[in-house]
């Protein structure tokens, strides 16, 4: 007798074969590349670069190792796909906020917080930027300055449309963007590694509160622009 088949009297008896389960038709390759660059961002992030093997994202998507490899022919670029989806992510997760909002220095308050909130829901997406400035480092533009760079052009049109309607300072349109790119983008790191008593929303607004208003009560403004 094998297991091939079992031999009875008058009839055979052919071992059970089971089906193969049928892919849901939603399975398909740009949603299985999304399954695995999700197991993949909370893998790196828990396990770090070096530590992370490719069986590791694997088993957290349920998957057989060559799949991966399929869709990704390294871990560099399995990693570097987490990160661009992270920050793609960050993206439309802030526009879908702000859309809406009509008032464009509304539109920067909302912004803010949909930005805080995003890192805040998503700490492991804030350890994927960490991870890759540590890995490469030789690299000109990390993945996050690279999408702030290519994204830039609508909060440009924003300030100089406020500027050209009286409603914000004549000053250099990328002086406004740095400063404030780089105010969230530090508070954002500040609560990933220590923590806020407020909540994104409450930060949002002491922010934009200093950055419209100044720490200057405005008699001294008024002094200071005496002087010169």
């Amino acid at each position: 007798m094998t297991d091939q088949s079992v031999n009875h009297p008058g009839r055979k008896i052919m071992p059970h074969v089971g089906k193969r389960r049928a892919r849901p038709a939603e399975d398909t390759p740009a949603v299985r590349r999304e399954e695995i660059l999700a197991a993949a961002a909370t893998v790196f992030a828990e396990c770090g670069y070096a530590e992370t093997e490719m069986q590791a994202v694997a088993d957290r998507c349920g998957v057989a190792k060559g799949t991966i490899y399929l869709y990704f022919p390294s871990k560099e670029k399995l990693f570097l796909a987490t990160v661009d989806r992270a920050m793609t992510r960050l993206r439309e997760s802030v526009r879908s906020a702000y859309e809406p909002v009509a008032d464009p220095l509304e539109r920067l308050e909302v912004a803010i917080r949909a930005y805080l909130e995003f890192f805040r829901d998503h700490r492991h997406f804030a350890e994927l930027l960490i991870i890759e400035r540590a890995v490469y480092r030789d690299r000109k533009t990390p993945t996050y300055l690279e999408h702030r760079k290519a994204h830039r052009g609508e909060w440009e049109k924003v300030y100089a449309d406020l500027i050209e309607a009286g409603r914000m300072r004549d000053i250099p349109v990328n002086d406004i963007l740095r400063f404030v790119s780089d105010l969230v983008y530090g508070t954002m790191f500040t609560n990933h590694f220590a923590g806020h008593e407020y909540t994104p929303a409450e930060q949002a607004h002491i922010l934009v509160d200093i950055l419209f208003h100044g720490l200057l009560s405005p008699s001294e403004r008024r002094k200071r622009s005496r002087m010169g």
